[in-house]
């Protein structure tokens, strides 16, 4: 019995210290601010999506001959195929289409993944001197975004300190120890496919050739950068 009645105190003794430390913790004079930080990356993730069919060549090409020469194509622009290209739907590698007195056409799908807009342009022209012209961005995205993230994270916290001596030296106050910190948005403006910046995607001169004198023009294509942020909140003690 006198065991549990220790107990019992030595509890109620925590408790009460746990909530003077709190009060004591609440009582003391803070400012709370905010900080951001925001830059524009350009995207070195483009996706480009590769649909080949048999329908398209009115079976004049199979599906394995359209798969070979596009392998060629890619392969001449030192894109590796093993690591860059995958097909896009493996639980229906192929779709067939059965139609009524003809032969079966097959296609299949791609997703090709190329670093710059240059290399996409030229993608695009390899594809269409093929005859594959069913191609799209399917979406970008940004390789190190998670580190850019980071990087934004502490210029805003460094932000959050300027406004909080901004705001205190006209008080002739001093900024002591952050006593809190937290991140307002820890992720990016756009989501993680920043499938919404395909509307600032540009091709110009797409499928255009010259006489065969001269070299063929590679399309245009330009992406805008993509937006990223960060922002946090602090409290700061004042001295």
């Amino acid at each position: 019995m006198r065991k549990i009645l220790l107990l019992s105190v030595m509890l109620c003794m925590a408790e009460a210290l746990h909530a003077q430390t709190a009060k004591n913790f609440i009582d003391q004079p803070y400012i709370e601010v905010t900080g951001a930080a925001d830059t524009l990356v350009m995207p070195d993730e483009i996706y480009i999506h590769i649909n080949l069919s048999e329908k398209d060549t009115k079976d004049k090409v199979s599906l394995e001959t359209l798969e070979n020469q596009m392998a060629d194509a890619l392969k001449s622009l030192d894109i590796d195929l093993a690591k860059d290209l995958v097909v896009k739907d493996i639980a229906s590698n192929f779709k067939v289409y059965l139609l009524k007195g003809r032969d079966v056409l097959k296609s299949k799908q791609y997703v090709l993944k190329v670093k710059d807009a240059e290399t996409a342009a030229k993608v695009f022209m390899k594809l269409e001197d093929l005859g594959i012209s069913n191609t799209s961005i399917d979406h970008v995205d940004i390789s190190n975004k998670s580190q850019i993230n980071r990087m934004l994270l502490s210029q805003a916290a460094a932000d959050a300190y300027a406004n909080a001596v901004a705001l205190t030296d006209p008080l002739h106050q001093k900024i002591g120890k952050a006593i809190e910190i937290s991140s307002v948005n820890p992720g990016l403006l756009l989501p993680r496919t920043y499938s919404n910046a395909l509307s600032e995607v540009v091709v110009t001169g797409y499928g255009s050739k010259k006489s065969s004198a001269l070299a063929e023009p590679v399309p245009d294509v330009s992406f805008k950068k993509i937006s990223m942020t960060a922002a946090v909140a602090a409290k700061f003690i004042l001295q």
